[in-house]
């Protein structure tokens, strides 16, 4: 075969044969075109969605439009170029249609400013969407289009949407891509879309780049809907759901960029350098001091230095991602890593509190009456078990055999356990389950904290690593929520969220809105100990937790995730897509999306409780259901572990 040929300023027939020849063999296609041209095409698809570069001014930020898109075509617009343009988007139509029976192309271009699109001046004037569209037929594609492009917002503004059936499916300074003839021939259809440029000054070049963010992806939305429609009613192509018509091929950008960011990522284990070192002789010192005496805590030395980091960090050209998906995932993970980064800066000064407030937040008075009424329908001391009680080299071991379960499954579930004297209870970093050597567990928790530990952290920890996205088992921005949230789940599917566990969790929210409100360590435990009754210690270590590093709000959300993933299996959510990784709620429909368009691989690793048929019955008895978190209370501790929640 020929070496594709581009000569410069021209469009070959050596490209053009290249580009049908790996087409008509269903390979990717990326190509770069003169005048800073590109085209893209994912796979066989049965559409192109086109943006045709003005030669006589600077349109600025209209082509990143269609770079989001599994099919796009960004074309030099000079004369000079529009044989080649033709010719190229003929051959590619002709190719793909043989495919498929049917073929869409879509045009974007900017509508005349005229002032009315984002100039202050004219403030009453919506931005206006132009649909051009045949005279005839599409109706269903084009109502489509229509009703997902009035949901665009504008800075919290609406937007106006009009049609014209006028065959007029191209910018106004340009011909018609194919002639009637060839369009016939290959059975291709054609809609046009003029887009108000609010993503830049009026009657300038210059950029608004967060506000041209949303447009794309609220764009690339209405598009793939609108391709899907086309698809199922005039073309051989049958996709289960539009997503699947995304980008299922990532370019070398999005694996550099993902990279880099787990290489930042990587180089500090966050709450490890928010865990004292000194817990237990600062509790010693504290009862020395009648709990009178805020303690003293002290932590590992920082190895990084926060500053140069953040350099590293927005070095990184997110800006290169086309896919609007992967790219707000990463944008959002660079944001969380800079804020951890500042925390651990500002650790132990004013300030670090309110940074918490920023990733975590507070505590809304919903979860804070939630959780005084925990403590007054649990009331009392905690209830101590009779019996021997398990150490941490006892635990680990039961970590372990728990790990043989696993890697029956998967050969690369590769968790450790590691008993120190420096880590407070239990903590998951990077694959090992880091256990305080001073550990007692009454044989009652084992199976809930190997639910809550093993078959959530660690499960999602290497699901996470067999995707294709480091993100995923590093962790998705403000994963926590979900994360904690699915693993106390976890311990109640198990049947082993006890009262006292409750207890502990409605504890943690009511010291975090302590913290938030201005009270002092001291004022807290007290408040624990003396009004609801925690033992001394237990109120020490729930004190310890939320005002170490300044004051960390992190343990408000155990009891707010478990509200909001009961909610998400009330309301028929399925658990599958939360083990693909470490993410947060609002990123369940982008795992979806990616899933459909075969971006993410199947999930390894199920956890052990989705075997179990009182776990899986205690999971439907949830479906449908409308109890609160208040009967789980007495559900965990009858004897029927499939009893339905009062509704």
């Amino acid at each position: 075969m020929k070496k594709a040929v581009n000569r410069k300023n021209e469009i070959s027939p050596e490209l053009i044969n290249a580009v049908c020849q790996r087409l008509a063999n269903n390979q990717q296609v990326r190509r770069t075109l003169p005048d800073r041209g590109r085209l893209h095409i994912d796979r066989q698809l049965p559409f192109l969605c086109v943006y045709r570069q003005p030669a006589n001014f600077e349109d600025a930020g209209t082509a990143r439009l269609v770079k989001g898109e599994a099919s796009y075509l960004i074309a030099p617009g000079g004369s000079k170029y529009a044989k080649g343009v033709s010719a190229l988007v003929r051959e590619v139509t002709k190719t793909l249609s043989a495919q498929f029976g049917a073929f869409l192309i879509v045009e974007i271009w900017s509508a005349p400013e005229g002032g009315i699109a984002n100039d202050p001046a004219v403030p009453h004037v919506l931005p206006t969407f132009t649909i051009h569209a045949p005279a005839t037929g599409l109706a269903k594609s084009i109502e489509t289009l229509e009703k997902r492009l009035r949901r665009v917002k504008v800075l919290k503004h609406g937007v106006r949407v009009t049609v014209q059936r006028d065959d007029k499916c191209f910018p106004p300074d340009f011909k018609p891509l194919l002639t009637k003839a060839d369009a016939q021939e290959w059975n291709c259809s054609f809609i046009g879309v003029a887009v108000p440029p609010v993503y830049r000054q009026a009657n300038s070049t210059a950029e608004f780049p967060l506000l041209a963010r949303s447009l794309r992806q609220s764009m690339s939305l209405a598009l793939r809907q609108t391709y899907y429609d086309f698809i199922r009613s005039r073309t051989t192509h049958r996709p289960a759901h539009y997503h699947e018509l995304g980008r299922n091929a990532v370019v070398k950008a999005v694996w550099d960029v993902d990279r880099q960011l787990a290489e930042v990522g990587n180089q500090f284990d966050y709450l490890l350098q928010l865990t004292p070192v000194n817990s237990p002789s600062a509790w010693k010192q504290f009862a020395r001091d009648r709990f009178e005496r805020t303690p003293e805590f002290h932590y590992r030395p920082l190895q990084i230095d926060p500053a140069a980091l953040k350099r590293e960090l927005y070095k990184i050209p997110i800006e290169r991602v086309e896919d609007p998906a992967l790219q707000r995932l990463f944008r959002e993970t660079q944001e969380e890593l800079e804020l951890k980064l500042t925390m651990l800066r500002d650790r132990d000064t004013p300030r670090f509190l309110y940074e918490s407030l920023q990733l975590f937040g507070g505590v809304q008075d919903d979860l804070y009456q939630l959780a005084k009424e925990l403590l007054a329908r649990l009331s009392g001391p905690a209830r101590r078990e009779k019996g021997a009680t398990l150490n941490a080299e006892e635990f680990a071991r039961r970590c372990n055999k728990g790990f043989e379960f696993y890697r029956q499954q998967f050969a690369g579930f590769r968790a450790q356990t590691e008993v120190d004297d420096d880590i407070n209870g239990l903590i998951v970093s990077r694959g090992k389950l880091l256990i305080n050597s001073e550990l007692s567990l009454p044989p009652s928790r084992v199976k809930a904290l190997l639910a809550h530990e093993v078959g959530t952290h660690l499960l999602t920890y290497f699901n996470g690593r067999q995707q294709p996205f480091q993100q995923l088992y590093s962790g998705l921005a403000g994963y926590e929520e979900l994360q904690e949230g699915l693993a106390v789940l976890s311990e109640y599917l198990v049947d082993g969220l006890s009262q006292n566990r409750m207890r502990q969790l409605a504890a943690r929210v009511i010291a975090v809105r302590n913290l938030v409100d201005g009270a002092s360590f001291v004022d807290t435990f007290r408040t624990l100990d003396r009004e609801y009754a925690f033992a001394q210690r237990a109120a020490y270590n729930i004190t310890m937790r939320v005002y170490r590093g300044g004051g960390l709000t992190k343990d408000a959300v155990y009891l707010r995730g478990l509200v909001a993933i009961l909610k998400y299996v009330q309301n028929g959510g399925e658990l599958e897509p939360l083990l693909v990784g470490k993410l947060a709620v609002e990123h369940i429909p982008t795992i979806k999306e990616l899933q459909h368009r075969n971006v993410l691989s199947p999930v390894p690793v199920t956890p052990r409780y989705m075997q179990d048929d009182s776990a899986v019955e205690r999971l439907s008895c949830l479906r449908g259901s409308t109890g609160t978190v208040l009967q789980l209370i007495s559900n965990s501790t009858t004897k029927n572990a499939a009893a339905r929640p009062t509704t």
